[in-house]
């Protein structure tokens, strides 16, 4: 016991240390470099002192004084200090994260150019366009023109701008808004020295990124898409109402002036800030009537912008006196509203989105008749015949000759497998279903999918992951024999000894004592799981009643069943059913115990003499044949959340199981836009799965489960 205890820490140490190494190596300049301002920070005390304090503070600062004075060098020195001890958290803690992900996405040597060449730059431009400006009369240039500062952050933006065109959309874009709502309120309402020259760093690095990247750059769309337009109108509005919050809670007095007079009192800040919060989640999803409300916020600070005008303008017709403090600020926030509200309008055609109760109004459908004609007609994949289950919404094609079935949870449109869709047309079918999806306010993603979607999928730009295995069975010539059988022949003989026998039949049809006993069969199942029953994707006995749904049932002389199986018909177009595809499996705990072997081997003999091609095992979610450890992060995600739902539902178990009939694997996929989808995809697939449980109810089972 001391010996295992004491390996939990030795191991975290060893593997933090390993951690630390592997960093050390992929990221060597910005580990030296951080390395270096701690170093420097404790050897000289600014750590626990301010620099700014210190008389020695002119030669290591950076600034207009210092280069004119000749002191090149504060150029090299002031990006390894802080002003102040406090701010070391920020500036170690940004330049690391902004530094290293620059180094990671462009490597060591371009990182390190961009880098020292940005924060170089960007002083010089700054300093520059402070001594150009300081003797034209502005107070505030005059001001800076005889500040210092220190400090890596010009280059750390630059290095993370520049790295921003390796990444690919939306997320370029979602990096860079976010800078530059920084770097604008930062430069509008405060106006410091290092504000200026952040500024500087971002209008040279964004316009050059793509150039200083080389061939890493990942080339984007000619112009903004839909979501693009929506992200740029959000990031917007978003500097707007931040900088209304900025010049309240911190008046400054920046390049165009105080805020003072210029700021919104508590209480209109308070009506803007509830206004603006429910506005940018509605823009966010495309909202129309969101969108209305931006216009006319947007249209009545402008037109308050332009009264102001008129007034100072017959003020100086008729010698009128008025105050002129803050006249400059005011004009350029309004300035920066009507931009907010020419974007706006430019952008109308990406706010599309009705209101819910008018899309509930307007919601239609077709029923599950047009489904099974056009599944019949154009055939699917071994899941396609549960989009014709309960629950299940449908996307069809303008032309009626496709569709996709899809739930909708948490504001995401779960489209369940291929699309159903004449050849040639599939990929057709997904691009509008994205495209309806955007235009409801929708997270599109498809669930289930094999690799011919996912290839539709990734001309998109869409992402994929792998999270279930398909085990396919070609009956064709399939025949029993060898080692690898032996637990499959073993199953049939006994069944045989002891006068088992196997009945593929429509449960429908079938007398109310069998049914009895196969809902018996089920509820016992259930009661041993502790967790409920899933759906979606995993039918049940309603299913199973269905009279296009085959069941294979163990009945031995006595009339007692030992085990049930239901098959679901696979399309294989022009109304022809090619294959099955295995979905329930129940059994008695205290009956014929390989029953299972027994009922799949069977009704695999049975479907070969009745013509069918193959049959599917289906895939166990969260489950697949091991084929080395999982790379990335939402690989090993999944991996673990399988690890953590064994105990409960056995997927991993059944997978196993199902090893012994050496089907074929094909991989089932999710699509879906980006990795910021992801947690309301996980929330859309939990309520799908489990659409009757709340989440509380959930971790309630689960921790009563895991006491059990």
């Amino acid at each position: 016991m001391t010996e295992t205890a004491s390996a939990g820490p030795l191991a975290g140490g060893g593997r933090i240390r390993g951690t630390v190494a592997v960093l050390r190596q992929r990221l060597p300049f910005t580990s030296s470099v951080v390395l270096a301002m701690l170093l420097l920070a404790v050897a000289t005390g600014a750590l626990w002192s301010a620099a700014e304090d210190r008389a020695a503070y002119p030669f290591i600062a950076y600034g207009l004084p210092s280069l004119e004075a000749g002191r090149w060098w504060t150029m090299l020195t002031g990006p390894f200090f802080a002003v102040i001890p406090w701010y070391y958290l920020p500036m170690v803690g940004s330049f690391a994260l902004f530094a290293g992900f620059a180094e990671w996405q462009l490597g060591t040597r371009r990182a390190m150019a961009v880098t020292i060449g940005g924060q170089f730059v960007s002083v010089l431009v700054a300093t520059q366009f402070l001594a150009l400006s300081r003797n034209s009369g502005w107070l505030w240039a005059e001001r800076m023109a005889g500040s210092l500062d220190v400090g890596f952050s010009g280059g750390a933006l630059a290095a993370v701008a520049v790295a921003s065109a390796t990444l690919r959309p939306p997320w370029r874009l979602r990096l860079r808004a976010g800078l530059c709502v920084y770097a604008g309120v930062a430069i509008i309402y405060v106006g410091t020295l290092a504000d200026l020259v952040h500024f500087f760093a971002l209008v040279l690095a964004i316009p050059l990124g793509k150039r200083l990247v080389g061939p890493r750059g990942v080339t984007g769309t000619a112009g903004p898409n839909v979501r693009e337009w929506r992200l740029l109108i959000v990031a917007g509005l978003l500097l707007l109402t931040v900088a209304e919050v900025v010049m309240f809670l911190v008046p400054g007095d920046g390049p165009f002036g105080s805020a003072d007079g210029v700021s919104l009192t508590a209480p209109e800040l308070a009506i803007l800030v509830l206004l603006v919060v429910p506005m940018l989640n509605g823009l966010r999803k495309g909202g129309r009537v969101a969108w209305r409300w931006a216009v006319a916020l947007s249209l009545f600070v402008t037109l308050q912008g332009l009264a102001a005008a008129t007034v100072i303008g017959l003020a100086d017709v008729f010698g009128g006196d008025y105050d002129t403090a803050g006249l400059p600020l005011f004009f350029v926030d309004n300035l920066l509203w009507t931009v907010e509200l020419i974007v706006l309008i430019a952008g109308r055609h990406a706010f599309r989105v009705p209101s819910r109760r008018r899309l509930r109004r307007h919601a239609q459908g077709p029923g599950v008749a047009l489904a099974r004609t056009l599944l019949g007609r154009h055939g699917g994949s071994t899941l396609s015949w549960m989009t014709t289950w309960p629950r299940n919404t449908y996307f069809v094609r303008e032309d009626g000759r496709s569709y996709l079935a899809y739930r909708r949870h948490a504001g995401v449109a779960v489209a369940l497998g291929d699309p159903i869709a004449p050849d040639g047309t599939a990929a057709a079918t997904v691009t509008e279903f994205a495209a309806m999806c955007e235009n409801s306010g929708l997270v599109p993603c498809v669930f289930s999918a094999t690799e011919a979607t996912v290839a539709a999928t990734r001309e998109l730009g869409w992402q994929h992951v792998q999270v279930a295995e398909d085990n396919v069975l070609d009956l064709a010539d399939l025949e029993f024999r060898g080692k690898a059988w032996q637990d499959v022949r073993s199953a049939l003989n006994k069944a045989a000894k002891q006068h088992i026998d196997f009945r593929l039949v429509r449960l429908a049809d079938q007398p109310e004592p069998i049914l009895a006993q196969v809902r018996a069969l089920s509820e016992e199942w259930m009661s041993g799981k502790g967790m409920p029953e899933m759906g979606f994707t995993l039918g049940g006995l309603d299913e199973a009643m269905d009279p296009a749904t085959r069941v294979g049932l163990a009945v031995d002389a006595e009339g007692v069943v030992h085990g049930v199986t239901s098959w679901l018909p696979v399309y294989t177009g022009a109304g022809q059913v090619g294959g099955w595809t295995l979905d329930v499996m129940r059994r008695s705990a205290h009956g014929f115990r390989p029953v299972m072997e027994f009922l799949i081997a069977s009704a695999c003999l049975a479907f070969r003499e009745e013509g069918a091609r193959f049959v599917s095992l289906s895939g166990a979610p969260l489950a697949r044949s091991a084929a080395g450890a999982p790379t990335r992060t939402i690989d090993r995600t999944l991996e673990s959340l399988g690890r953590v739902m064994e105990p409960y539902y056995g997927f991993r178990s059944l997978h196993a199981f199902k090893a012994k009939f050496q089907p074929r694997h094909v991989p089932l996929y999710l699509a879906f836009r980006d990795e910021a989808d992801l947690p309301r995809i996980g929330l859309a697939l939990s309520r799908a799965y489990l659409p009757d449980v709340r989440l509380r109810e959930l971790a309630k089972l689960v921790s009563s489960s895991r006491g059990r």
